[in-house]
């Protein structure tokens, strides 16, 4: 007897969602060149049901960080909503930030990729993540807590740059320098 319609679309959304944490994982193990069949093995899954969700490894690229920068994006609300000074939000949403940028090495690869599927990702992340930092920069401004001068771009692009990794600098320097970078953004008396 054929599945219902119903369920082979949930099935289909739960394998989605096995290759993309699995390819999430692939990812930081190996970098976004990582072979399909070592996503397709963490997943439990063959190569060709990979390839029917994500016909190119750039749709599965995408579609990766696509999620995980919502993830991030979706951060900002909940923060606001909590009782916690703006500047404290601020601060947690960019410790979620520099987690995903350090912790997501291939990324800057695939920013810098020349195939056309991926040269998207740069403007996910532009239209995506800098409306979420500025909401909690506007609050933190408005609380008086954050310099006014302080803009998301710019200081998403420094964090950026803070968490280039390499030789004798890891991510604990990182989140050192990004901490005291963030200290320089509070409003002073």
């Amino acid at each position: 007897m054929p599945e219902p319609s119903g369920a082979r679309q949930v099935a289909a959304q739960r394998t989605r969602e096995a290759l993309l944490a699995a390819a999430a994982a692939v990812f930081v193990e190996q970098g976004v060149q990582a072979p399909i069949r070592d996503i397709a093995g963490r997943a439990g899954v063959g190569l060709g049901t990979v390839y029917r969700h994500f016909p190119t490894r750039a749709d599965l690229v995408t579609a990766v960080y696509r999620h995980q920068i919502d993830e991030c994006s979706a951060l900002a609300p909940q923060l606001l909503r909590e009782p916690v000074p703006p500047y404290v939000a601020l601060t947690r949403w960019i410790d979620a930030f520099v987690d995903f940028l350090v912790t997501k090495h291939g990324l800057g690869a695939a920013l810098r990729s020349d195939d056309p599927g991926l040269q998207n990702l740069h403007t996910l992340m532009l239209d995506t993540l800098v409306p979420a930092c500025s909401t909690l920069i506007d609050a933190g401004v408005a609380a008086g807590e954050i310099d006014a001068d302080v803009t998301a771009y710019t200081l998403m692009r420094a964090v950026g740059n803070l968490c280039i990794l390499g030789g004798d600098y890891d991510r604990t320097d990182a989140q050192q320098m990004v901490a005291r970078l963030l200290t320089g953004c509070r409003r002073t008396p």
